[in-house]
C-alpha cells in the first residue's frame, strides 16, 4: 500500500508555503518599481475532499484545490487591488499592473494605508492548528454511510434522509507588506455531519447534527452523529402552538451565538464609521448584566481563529470585548479605526475565538432555572435591524413546564431589541458548543415577546 498522502492534502506544506512567501516578496517589489509607496499581498492555496450520501447511496464525491493571489497597493493614500489564481509570470505583472492602474484613477482616502508599522507581529507562533486527516474517498464515503446508517436505525419513524456529508480541508496563507512583515500560516478543518427526516405528508420533520473540528481525532464518531441527528429529529415530530404572549427564552448553545454574532455585528467598525449600527458611541456603556464576560482569545491551542496576526499583520491580543457587563471597545482593522479617530483592535479579518463566560450550571439546570417558557433550537429568517437593533425572527424549539421539555412549538416569531435582551440576559450556562470560533453555552434571555397562535385559533 502507498504511503504518499492523498490528493486533497498538501505533500510539502513548508515548500509551499516557502514558495508562496517567494512569490509574495517578488509581487511587492514589482508594486515598488512602479512607483508604490505602499503595498501588501495575500496569497493563499486550499485542498479538500468532501463526500455526500443519501439513502444509503453516494451522491457525490468532490475533491478541491483552490488558489488565490490579492495585491493592493497604495500611492499615497489612493488605493488600487486586483487578485489572480494564475502563477505564470505574465499573469502575475499584469495584476500588478491593474493594481496600480486602479490607484492611479483613484481618489485620495485619508484612511487609507497600510496598518502602522509600529504593530506588526513579532511574535510568530502556531497555535496546533495542523492536523491533516489522511482519508482517502472510500473510507470517508465508508464513514459517512455508517453516520447516516446509524441515523436512520435510532428510531422507526425515520423514513428519509437529506443525507450525510464528510468534508476535510487544509489551508495555507501567507501575507507579506512593504513594511517588512512575512506571516505564514498553516490550517486544517473536518466535518461529520448528518440530516433526517421523520415522519410523514404534513406532519415530516427535518434536523441533523454535525460535528467540525481542527483534528479528525476530536471528532465525534460517525455513529453518534448519526444517532444525535436521529434523536433531534424525532423529537421535533408532532409539533403544537403555543400562545401569543412575553416568555422567558432560552437559546440552546448552538443557536446563543447567533445573539454574539449580533453584537459582533453592530460592534464593528464598518457600520459603526457608516453611522449603521444602534451601538453607535457604545464604548464604557453597560450592555450586559455586571456578571456578563466575553473575551477574545487570539492564542488558543486549537481554536477555530487562532493566530498571532490578524489580515493586516498587526499582533493580536487577548482582551475582553465586554467586562462586567461593559463594552469595552469595537472590532476594528486599521481603516475603520482610523475613520473612528481609533487604533486598530488587530481585528481586520475578523475576530480570534470568543468564549462568553458561564455563570451557571449545565443545560438541565437552565431549564430547571427557566421553570416555564420557550427553549430555542433553531432560527430562521434575517429579521434583525442593525440601526435600531429590532429583532424578530422564526423560531423552533420546545416548550418547557415546571423545568422540563414538554413538547416541541414550531411556526412561532420571538421578537424583541437587542439593547433590551442583552440587558435581559439572565444565565450563560456551561454546555459550550465548542464547534464554532464563538464559544458559548445556552443563554437564558429574561422576557421576550412569543408570537404562536392568535387569540382566534
Amino acid at each position: 500500500m502507498s504511503s504518499a498522502a492523498p490528493a486533497h492534502t498538501f505533500a510539502d506544506p513548508e515548500a509551499r508555503l516557502d514558495a508562496l512567501a517567494d512569490l509574495s516578496q517578488r509581487l511587492l517589489a514589482a508594486a515598488r518599481a512602479r512607483g508604490a509607496s505602499q503595498a501588501e499581498v495575500s496569497c493563499s492555496e486550499e485542498t479538500g475532499l468532501n463526500v455526500n450520501v443519501r439513502m444509503g447511496e453516494v451522491e457525490t464525491v468532490e475533491a478541491t484545490r483552490d488558489r488565490g493571489i490579492a495585491v493592493t497597493v497604495y500611492f499615497g493614500q489612493r488605493k488600487g487591488s486586483a487578485s489572480t489564481a494564475d502563477l505564470r509570470d505574465e499573469s502575475l505583472e499584469a495584476t500588478v499592473e491593474q493594481a496600480c492602474a486602479i490607484a492611479r484613477y483613484t481618489e485620495d482616502d485619508s484612511a487609507a494605508g497600510l496598518a502602522d508599522a509600529a504593530l506588526m507581529a513579532t511574535d510568530l507562533r502556531e497555535f496546533d492548528t495542523w492536523h491533516p486527516w489522511l482519508i482517502d474517498a472510500d473510507r470517508a464515503v465508508e464513514l459517512a454511510l455508517a453516520c447516516e446508517a446509524a441515523g436512520r436505525a435510532a428510531d422507526a419513524r425515520i423514513e428519509n434522509s437529506d443525507g450525510a456529508s464528510i468534508g476535510t480541508g487544509a489551508s495555507l496563507g501567507v501575507y507579506a507588506n512593504s513594511h517588512g512583515f512575512v506571516g505564514r500560516e498553516r490550517s486544517t478543518q473536518h466535518s461529520l455531519g448528518c440530516a433526517l427526516i421523520a415522519g410523514r405528508g404534513d406532519g415530516m420533520q427535518r434536523d441533523g447534527w454535525y460535528s467540525s473540528a481542527l483534528a479528525a481525532e476530536d471528532l465525534e464518531s460517525a455513529a453518534s452523529v448519526g444517532r444525535r441527528a436521529g434523536e433531534r429529529t424525532v423529537a421535533r415530530l408532532a409539533p403544537r402552538q403555543i400562545p401569543t404572549g412575553e416568555y422567558p427564552v432560552l437559546y440552546a448553545a448552538e443557536s446563543a451565538r447567533s445573539l454574539i454574532g449580533h453584537l459582533l455585528g453592530a460592534v464593528s467598525g464598518g457600520a459603526l464609521y457608516r453611522r449603521a449600527s444602534f451601538l453607535v458611541d457604545s464604548v464604557g456603556s453597560a450592555l450586559f448584566p455586571s456578571w456578563f464576560q466575553l473575551d477574545e482569545q487570539p492564542f488558543l491551542p486549537r481554536g477555530f481563529r487562532s493566530t498571532a496576526f490578524d489580515a493586516e499583520g498587526v499582533a493580536t491580543r487577548e482582551s475582553s470585548l465586554v467586562r462586567a457587563g461593559v463594552l469595552q471597545r469595537y472590532v476594528l482593522g486599521s481603516y475603520s479605526a482610523r475613520k473612528l479617530g481609533l487604533q486598530t483592535t488587530a481585528n481586520a479579518g475578523g475576530v480570534h475565538n470568543l468564549q462568553v463566560a458561564a455563570n451557571a450550571g449545565d443545560f438541565d439546570s437552565l431549564l430547571r432555572d427557566m421553570g416555564r417558557g420557550l427553549l430555542v433550537t433553531e432560527l430562521m429568517g434575517q429579521g434583525v435591524n442593525a440601526v435600531t437593533g429590532d429583532y424578530s425572527r422564526g423560531a423552533a424549539g420546545f416548550w418547557v413546564e415546571n423545568g422540563e421539555i414538554q413538547y416541541p412549538v414550531d411556526g412561532i416569531t420571538i421578537a424583541g431589541n437587542l439593547r433590551n435582551m442583552f440587558a435581559a440576559i439572565e444565565a450563560v450556562g456551561s454546555d459550550v458548543d465548542y464547534r464554532s470560533h464563538v464559544r458559548t453555552g445556552s443563554i437564558l434571555v429574561g422576557r421576550m415577546t412569543v408570537a404562536g397562535e392568535s387569540a382566534e385559533d
